[in-house]
């Protein structure tokens, strides 16, 4: 199968509200993609500011969305050799434990963007997705540029506020001064503009199985990397 553009989204659950900037009720996603939620980034001296937090939310809708049969995909950055996520290395491993089954994916990927040269696209088009929940780090990096485009791809995508996170931006002498993490976060979410829902919290979203949850093996072939 190849990487086209996902069916329609007016299919989606009774209660499920269009996206943009604000509040809601109850979302509802058929798909959860967890970024770089490894070792290097939520423990240890390199964690993000509030990693609990964050690790907290992320394992709850990993909780929720495989008991509604949702897909679900693990995004594992490959650092250059050297940095804290160079493959293999401790701080390379997923925080949270994968579970086996036909709907649930490790992705490696080597830009920020997890869609660029990887089987996610495919993956969720063999799924046939329509709403994706991103959640993971680093905001304004990975969780943006892999929102973004799904965004450009048809999806309805959903950030949910504290279900992602970053570092705090260091102060440049004559330039800026420091800004704060959860700043960071913020601004990073509300640059992929009105299409994206993104200040609903990660207990407003709900989740239900995507049209096509046991896609065919030679559809998502390759895309567990």
């Amino acid at each position: 199968m190849t990487d086209q553009t996902p069916p329609s989204v007016d299919a989606l659950p009774a209660g499920a509200p269009p996206a943009g900037h604000r509040a809601a009720e109850v979302l509802v996603a058929d798909t959860l993609v967890v970024v770089d939620v490894q070792s290097a980034f939520v423990t240890g001296d390199g964690a993000v500011p509030d990693a609990a937090r964050l690790v907290d939310r992320t394992a709850g809708l990993l909780a929720r969305a495989r008991a509604a049969g949702a897909l679900v995909v693990h995004l594992q950055n490959d650092g250059p050799p050297g940095a804290e996520d160079e493959p293999h290395t401790p701080g390379w491993e997923l925080h949270h434990p994968v579970v086996s089954g036909p709907a649930e994916f490790v992705i490696r990927k080597p830009y920020d963007d997890g869609f660029r040269e990887t089987r996610l696209g495919a993956v969720l088009t063999a799924h046939g997705s329509r709403a994706v929940a991103v959640c993971g780090v680093m905001s304004e990096m990975c969780v943006q540029a892999t929102a973004r485009t799904a965004l450009d791809r048809g999806y309805r995508v959903v950030v949910p506020h504290d279900a992602h996170a970053t570092q705090d931006c260091p102060a440049v002498p004559g330039v800026a001064d420091a800004v704060p993490a959860a700043v960071v976060s913020r601004v990073a979410a509300y640059a992929l503009g009105s299409d994206a829902e993104v200040t609903a919290p990660a207990s407003a979203l709900a989740f239900t199985a995507p049209p096509f949850p046991a896609a065919p093996a030679d559809a998502v072939r390759g895309a567990a990397a």
